[in-house]
C-alpha cells in the first residue's frame, strides 16, 4: 500500500486518482511515500526520509525546497497549463477593467448618495471622468509563452489587438499552438516600447526579480497597462507607484495586494485569484495526482521542475529499476556493470539528464537479488535506487 500526504485540501476530482485498493490518502500519515501540496510551506516542515515524490496541485513550487530535494533524488511535480484558462480569462478581465476604468467607476457609484434624481444627475455629470478605450487595435505585450501566455496571446488577437511576444526558450509544443499573428519581440526591451499592455507570465527567479522596472515602464506607449497575474516580485512596485503617480501608466493590474497597492486609484489587485476556479483546481489536482501515480508505479518522470523527463512503457513481467544520480560521465556503465555480474539481462533502458541530475529507467527480464541493490546503491553518486515489478 503506498502512502500519500496531503497538505492541503486537495480536489476530490483529483484524488479519485489515487485507487483506495493501492493508496492509502490522509492529511496525518507516518512515513508517506509522497505528498500533494498546494500553498502549504514546505520549507519550514521537515520532509520525512520516506518522501519519493512531492506534486504540487499548481504551477509555482516556491513553497517547495526544491534544491533540497534535488540533492535527496527527489522529483517535484507541478501541473503546468492546468490553470490557463482561468488566469487567461482573469488578465483579459483585467485589461477591460484598466481600458474602461471600471475600478474608480465603481467607487464613485458606491460613494453616491442622495435620492435616485440626485443620483442620476450626479452619474450624468461624473462619468465624464470615467472615459476609457477599446481593445482592438491597441498593443499586447506578452512577457513568457508558455500554456498561460499562448492562451492569452491568442485570445488577444482574436479581439482585434496587435499582439507581440517574448520567450527566449519557448517549447516547440507552446509554439505550434501559437496564433501565427502574434509577432515576436527581440526582447524584453523590445517588447515594451511596441506596446500599450504588457502582460508577464515567467516564474520568479533572480533574474526576472524587478524584470518590469523603472527604465522599461519609461519604454511603453502612453496609457500604458501593466497586467502581472504571475508573481509580485516580478515588477518593481515602487517604480509602478511613482510612474503611476506621474501619469506615465495609465494602470496596474495585478494579483498581489500590498499596503502600498491598496487604494490607489490607479491599480486593480485581486486577492490572488488567478487559479481560483473551481474547474483549475480540479485541473491542476487531477494532472499532478496522474503524474505521481506514474512515478510511483512505474517510475515515469513528466512535468517536474526538477527532474528530465523521462518516460517509458512498463512492459508486463518486466522489473524496473528506477535511479537517481548525479549526471556524472560513465554512471550508466557502472550500473551496467553490476548487472552484468548479477547475470542480469536488460530488455530496455532510458536515460536523461537535466542540469546535476541524471535519471535512469531499466527494465530486467527477471527480478534482481537484494545484493545487486546494495552494489547499485553504493555507486559514488547514486542518490536513490527503486525497484519496480512490471
Amino acid at each position: 500500500m503506498l502512502k500519500v500526504q496531503t497538505l492541503n485540501n486537495i480536489s476530490v476530482q483529483g484524488l479519485n486518482r489515487l485507487p483506495r485498493e493501492l493508496y492509502e490518502v490522509a492529511s496525518d500519515i507516518a512515513q508517506p511515500d509522497a505528498v500533494l501540496v498546494r500553498s502549504a510551506d514546505m520549507h519550514k516542515m521537515e520532509i520525512p526520509a520516506s518522501i519519493k515524490a512531492i506534486g504540487r496541485a499548481g504551477a509555482g513550487t516556491n513553497n517547495i525546497p526544491v534544491a533540497a530535494m534535488s540533492k535527496r533524488g527527489v522529483p517535484v511535480f507541478n501541473a503546468p497549463g492546468a490553470n490557463a484558462n482561468a488566469v487567461k480569462e482573469l488578465v483579459l478581465a483585467g485589461m477591460l477593467l484598466a481600458a474602461r476604468n471600471i475600478g474608480p467607476a465603481l467607487d464613485f457609484v458606491r460613494k453616491l448618495d442622495g435620492d435616485d434624481k440626485a443620483l442620476h444627475e450626479a452619474v450624468e455629470a461624473g462619468k465624464k471622468k470615467f472615459v476609457g478605450f477599446e481593445l482592438p487595435g491597441r498593443s499586447l505585450g506578452v512577457i513568457g509563452l508558455g500554456a498561460i501566455g499562448v492562451k492569452l496571446a491568442n485570445a488577444a488577437v482574436e479581439l482585434g489587438m496587435d499582439v507581440w511576444g517574448f520567450d527566449p526558450a519557448m517549447t516547440v509544443n507552446n509554439a505550434w499552438k501559437l496564433d501565427a499573428r502574434v509577432r515576436q519581440a527581440l526582447s524584453v526591451d523590445d517588447l515594451m516600447a511596441r506596446s500599450q499592455f504588457v502582460s508577464v507570465h515567467v516564474p520568479l527567479i533572480d533574474a526576472t526579480r524587478g524584470l518590469i522596472n523603472a527604465d522599461r515602464l519609461k519604454l511603453m506607449k502612453k496609457q500604458g497597462v501593466v497586467l502581472n497575474f504571475a508573481r509580485a516580485g516580478i515588477v518593481d512596485e515602487a517604480a509602478m507607484i511613482e510612474a503611476l503617480n506621474s501619469g506615465t501608466m495609465h494602470a496596474y493590474v495585478c494579483d498581489f495586494p500590498s499596503n502600498a497597492l491598496k487604494g490607489h486609484p490607479r491599480v486593480v489587485a485581486t486577492p490572488h485569484l488567478g487559479a481560483s476556479t473551481g474547474e483549475a483546481e480540479d485541473n491542476c489536482a487531477v494532472m499532478v495526482a496522474d503524474q505521481i501515480r506514474d512515478f510511483l508505479e512505474a517510475g515515469n518522470v513528466r512535468n517536474s521542475v526538477n527532474f528530465p523527463e523521462a518516460v517509458m512503457p512498463l512492459l508486463p513481467g518486466k522489473t524496473r529499476l528506477a535511479i537517481v544520480n548525479e549526471n556524472v560521465p560513465n554512471m550508466v556503465g557502472q550500473i551496467s556493470t553490476v548487472l552484468a555480474k548479477a547475470e542480469l539481462n536488460i530488455a530496455d533502458l532510458l536515460n536523461k539528464s537535466r542540469g546535476d541530475l541524471a535519471y535512469t529507467l531499466v527494465d530486467l527480464d527477471s527480478g534482481l537479488p537484494e545484493s545487486a541493490v546494495q552494489a547499485l546503491s553504493a555507486i559514488k553518486g547514486v542518490l536513490t535506487v527503486r525497484v519496480i515489478a512490471g
